[in-house]
């Protein structure tokens, strides 16, 4: 934990130690703020528990949002982000953490049978390229998720690919969901490899196909990310 008082703060929700702020982290630090993580499960996460941050980051995770019985702290998780959400302050969802956001304003997630996984390049809609999200039209980004989000009420879809049609959305600039992973470093990537090796066994992909993905695409895609994220927190 990093938190320096009189400075701005950000905490991030955590649900596996390696999907983490990645990039992220070292944008924030270097706009003076203070980083903090919670993780999801293990330190309390009640209503109050983020709304005194400037700044709530939820990450992902390989668990859906209505899996509600085999991990009941999603509920109490969810009451939290419904509680950041009305408080109007900055909050942006990265993969579950989005898919999280927009079950809380009453979209619909769910499984799609299938998965996402690996780079693969985005589709910006005309509000897509509108928005921050511009310097990602057409470059390949992180995917790695099954399950899908409708867009919220009066929420602006953002990007899309063939298989996924709903692949971000904001809500006014203050929300921001992201079903892919911007903040993911690709000098880290390995970590994922092995944390997911199971998950990419039984869907068939080889971690050495994501390995050079990675290595091809890394460094524009950390570059565009970093512009993305820096744009966002101006406007929120």
């Amino acid at each position: 934990m990093r938190v320096d008082d009189g400075n701005p703060t950000a905490i991030a929700v955590r649900h596996v130690p390696f999907e983490d702020l990645g990039i992220f982290d070292s944008l924030l630090v270097g706009r003076g703020y203070g980083v903090s993580y919670l993780d999801a499960g293990i330190d309390p996460l009640g209503p109050e528990s983020l709304l005194s941050a400037d700044l709530v980051v939820v990450l992902g995770g390989p668990i859906g949002v209505y899996e509600t019985e085999s991990y009941p702290f999603l509920v109490d998780e969810k009451r939290a982000i419904a509680a950041r959400l009305a408080s109007g302050r900055p909050t942006l969802g990265v993969c579950l953490g989005a898919q999280l956001i927009a079950d809380v304003l009453g979209a619909d997630v769910m499984p799609t049978g299938r998965k996402e996984i690996g780079y693969a390049p985005l589709t910006l809609t005309d509000d897509g390229r509108a928005s921050v999200l511009a310097p990602l039209d057409g470059l390949p980004v992180l995917h790695w998720h099954g399950d899908q989000f409708a867009i919220p009420d009066g929420a602006a879809r953002l990007a899309e690919t063939p298989g996924f049609p709903n692949q971000a959305f904001a809500l006014g600039n203050t929300v921001l969901g992201l079903q892919f992973h911007l903040e993911a470093d690709p000098a880290q990537l390995e970590r994922w490899l092995v944390g997911h090796a199971h998950e990419l066994a039984t869907a068939g992909i080889d971690p050495r196909q994501i390995r050079e993905d990675a290595a091809t695409h890394g460094a524009a895609l950390v570059d565009a990310a970093k512009q993305v994220f820096e744009a966002w927190l101006d406007e929120a």
